[in-house]
């Protein structure tokens, strides 16, 4: 009777070695089974990286407004906190240079789904080749960038209606937009200071201009997080609102600046972007450059419509 319990029940750690060597066979198994079936069915892993690629395209949306002059477009991983990975940002990436090439499109606004602007770079798709952020040297002014379009230089503007986390690589994105809309209760930060992860998508530069470098030396290296009263007040913030409203107001601001010229527009935003690093006489020089086509266009209609008394009241039309 001894014998027969104690092969029904045998000791726990045979039991447990058994248990260990049957999942082990069994993945070896199911991965032999893996490599034969790629070789065998190459047609169906064809099929099955395009699903991969439309389900990642649609971690980003674009929603075209008011005659496709504005474009909403809006990171969709709410579970995440819009957290970016290698495919969302050459998706997104995609989206502006989509945005910029269009004929119509005038100007973009970017924000996130579900109450998040965005958390910045997908820490947990680091470690996955196939999955990471792209990290490409940047040679040109249309390179990808590890958050997507930080390395693009657009001629139309770009709004970020910020709510919620907009840290580490969100806060990069956030200041690569010309111009950022940010709610009372959002938060902002180079938070991945604690992680060490480094600032590569124009962090290091584009907040010192923004903010000035004392500012901008404090939130970089302590990694201190900042709502939007704070960030208002230090220059990051373009305009400020209460908890729900960036987007509708970013809305109004978009509508505001497609009913302008836009050769203009877009003439006088290149040289004020580009006055970095110039002395006053260049700049003086390369804003005239620019501006000399526009006034021998839109100007002259626009003076031309100016005598007839359109305008005068803040009514304007492109």
């Amino acid at each position: 009777e001894e014998v027969v319990r104690s092969r029904l029940h045998p000791p726990p750690p045979l039991f447990f070695f058994s248990f260990f060597f049957s999942l082990s066979f069994l993945k070896y198994l199911l991965h032999r089974l893996w490599k034969m079936t790629r070789k065998v069915f190459p047609p169906i892993f064809q099929i099955y990286g395009r699903w991969v690629s439309t389900c990642a395209r649609q971690a980003v949306t674009i929603e075209k407004r008011m005659d496709s002059k504005v474009w909403h477009i809006g990171l969709n991983s709410p579970h995440k906190r819009n957290a970016v990975d290698g495919a969302t940002a050459k998706a997104l990436f995609d989206a502006f240079l989509e945005f910029e090439s269009s004929q119509s499109a005038q100007v973009a606004i970017l924000f996130g789904e579900g109450g998040h602007f965005s958390a910045g770079a997908d820490l947990k798709s680091m470690n996955d080749a196939e999955k990471r952020n792209p990290l490409i040297s940047p040679t040109g002014d249309r390179m990808l960038g590890p958050m997507g379009p930080t390395r693009l230089v657009l001629r139309k503007p770009v709004i970020a209606a910020v709510q919620g986390s907009c840290v580490a690589g969100g806060l990069e994105l956030a200041l690569w937009c010309h111009l950022r809309i940010v709610e009372r209760t959002a938060r902002l930060g180079v938070l991945c200071r604690r992680f060490g992860v480094p600032l590569i998508d124009g962090g290091t530069f584009r907040l010192p201009r923004l903010i000035g470098e004392s500012r901008a030396m404090d939130l970089i290296l302590t990694g201190r997080e900042i709502d939007g009263e704070e960030a208002h007040r230090i220059g990051l913030a373009t305009r400020l609102c209460e908890e729900g409203e960036c987007l509708a107001e970013a809305e109004k601001i978009a509508a505001a600046l497609a009913s302008f010229p836009q050769k203009c527009l877009r003439a006088d935003m290149t040289s004020a972007r580009d006055q970095w690093g110039l002395s006053e006489r260049e700049a003086i020089q390369r804003e005239f450059a620019g501006g000399i086509k526009v006034v021998e266009q839109e100007a002259l209609q626009g003076a031309s419509e100016f005598a007839k008394g359109a305008g005068r009241h803040g009514h304007f039309q492109s």
